[in-house]
């Protein structure tokens, strides 16, 4: 028998909150007036993409990404992206970084002065540098000694086709058609790739035969997802001739290995998509892991005397692990080596032509938008005992597999992480791939090249807004307040303790007031839009 209790009030207020679009964890921020000392505390979005933690923020992001997605997919002309030019207080902070480098660079070279010694000035550096992002500044300086990259070989696998190279085109936009009766079109392309098979799996993607289902297969495939990836699409541009955009998103398959669904502005023949990823491959040259070296009875221990600031030793000997850099070495110098893994597409490739503003085109955004508020590991909730025990030994393999260089991992195996820190313990890295909401994938959900849109999310949210502003000031409706135009705003996190922070209750309640009031207003000079057409049309 089921009682049914009557719901709480805090539950109540968060529904109706949800039902009108305001966020249910509002972050109380106070903006200052440097200029006139006045004071004002603001509510502001906690601007969540999960809807498990923030249903409303989640959405609105969804819908931002949508936006996003439509407005560059099937553009007929190049995207213009302009940078601003630096305006009086970056020009003051990248002279005074220039003044402190020169001065950073002397006390390198002769030794520590009146100023400071070589720490000092570094992390003079680092707040300059960090000064200068506030500032608006977008990139990183690179100075100092660059750090030698390492190179292998670049030539092509045996075991995948060629792939010719053609000079790349300085163009985004894909090619026009001409139809019947002179008509033009120009289509471009949803695209989804997906993995190899690791063994052959059910309906509800749990395998036939658990004992012989690849899942270190697996775990490495989804590790290396995100690099896979990469290489897919610079090889396509390579491949086609044109700077290719896209807008991808990645999700798992029922079998919970991560897939990707990839809008493409212009055409390609499916032809010529299916030989790019049957040719595109991403090898890890990483240390191997087939030997356990250290099991967790006797893992390496930490000694500060070790190396160059500290390392890990055998807890049994105390020689210390071969450093990461020196692990890498070694792979070099070796001309038998093989890499640790090798991540392939498998051979289904489903690609289809869209056109602009047609139902397929809405069903594929909204396809390509559908899980974005939701963890990988939500996508498809286990529903049985046997999609438990698949999440269950997918998880068991991902756990000891490392998922960077800076892994805890590696001391299972022998190696050192790179940057290696106290108190690191193999089975227990906090890395976003060993997290089991994310089933092994660490990347990006949404993959958005740089000449998409020819806008930011920051650019379309702006977009949002101004056009809400410009309908209400169209029907007469006044929104904007007053600010000092000589005012300098300072934005700063007001504590829970502040007593003008009211409680978390007292200030739903207020901007659900405040959300209903706006919608009204919105909803007022849509009608009187309406209104005014009608009338001009009649007259």
């Amino acid at each position: 028998m089921v009682k049914t209790l009557p719901p709480l009030a805090r539950e109540v207020v968060e529904a109706v909150a949800i039902e009108h679009g305001v966020c249910i964890r509002p972050v109380p921020m106070r903006r200052v007036n440097l200029h006139t000392g006045e004071t004002e505390r603001v509510d502001v979005p906690c601007g969540h993409t999960l809807a498990s933690v923030c249903p409303p923020c989640a959405e609105h992001k969804r819908k931002l990404r949508a936006v996003q997605c439509a407005q560059g997919w099937h553009l007929d002309s190049e995207p213009v992206i302009e940078r601003a030019d630096p305006d009086a207080e970056q020009r003051y902070l990248i002279e005074l970084r220039a003044k402190a480098q020169a001065r950073r660079d002397r006390v390198e070279v002769h030794g520590p002065d009146d100023g400071g010694d070589l720490a000092w000035w570094d992390g003079l550096l680092l707040e300059l540098d960090r000064e200068i992002e506030r500032a608006g500044v977008v990139g990183t300086l690179k100075t100092g000694d660059q750090p030698s990259r390492r190179t292998r070989s670049t030539r092509r696998r045996q075991d995948v086709p060629d792939l010719p190279r053609r000079p790349v085109e300085n163009r985004t936009v894909g090619r026009t058609f001409l139809g019947r009766g002179g008509k033009t079109f120009r289509p471009s392309i949803f695209l989804t790739l997906t993995l190899d098979s690791y063994g052959k799996v059910r309906a509800d993607g749990t395998p036939v035969d658990p004992a012989t289902y690849d899942y270190r297969r697996a775990a490495r495939d989804a590790l290396h997802f995100s690099k896979l990836v990469d290489r897919f699409v610079q090889n396509l541009r390579r491949f086609v001739g044109f700077d290719v955009q896209y807008f991808a998103t990645v999700e798992p398959q029922r079998r919970l290995a991560p897939h990707l669904h990839m809008a493409i502005r212009g055409t390609i023949s499916r032809a010529e998509l299916r030989q790019v990823a049957a040719a595109t491959y991403h090898q890890v040259w990483w240390p191997p892991t087939d030997t356990v070296v250290y099991p967790n009875g006797r893992l390496p221990v930490w000694d500060a005397a070790a190396g160059d600031g500290g390392g890990y030793v055998d807890r049994d000997t105390g020689v210390v692990l071969p450093t990461w850099d020196e692990a890498l070495d070694a792979i070099g110098q070796d001309d038998a080596a093989e890499p640790l893994h090798v991540a392939r597409f498998g051979e289904q490739v489903h690609a289809e032509g869209v056109l602009a503003d047609s139902p397929d085109a809405r069903r594929c955004i909204g396809y390509l938008t559908k899980y974005l508020i939701k963890n990988v590991a939500e996508c498809h909730t286990a529903q049985s005992d046997a999609q438990r025990a698949h999440v269950e030994r997918l998880a068991d393999a991902l756990r000891y597999e490392p998922c960077s260089p800076t892994c805890a991992n590696w001391l299972r195996y022998g190696v050192q992480p790179k940057n290696p820190r106290p108190g690191l313990v193999p089975g227990f890295c906090k890395g976003k791939a060993h997290r089991r909401e994310h089933l092994g994938y660490g990347g990006r959900r949404v993959l958005v090249s740089r000449r998409w849109s020819g806008k930011t999310l920051a650019d379309h949210k702006a977009d949002r807004k101004a056009w809400v502003l410009a309908r209400l000031a169209e029907a007469g409706i006044s929104t904007t307040r007053p600010e000092d135009p000589t005012g300098v705003y300072v934005w700063e996190r007001a504590g829970p303790g502040d007593p003008d922070v009211k409680p978390l209750d007292h200030r739903l309640l207020v901007l659900i007031e405040e959300r209903v009031r706006q919608r009204a207003l919105l909803d007022q000079a849509t009608q009187t839009i309406t209104d005014l057409s009608a009338t001009g049309r009649a007259a």
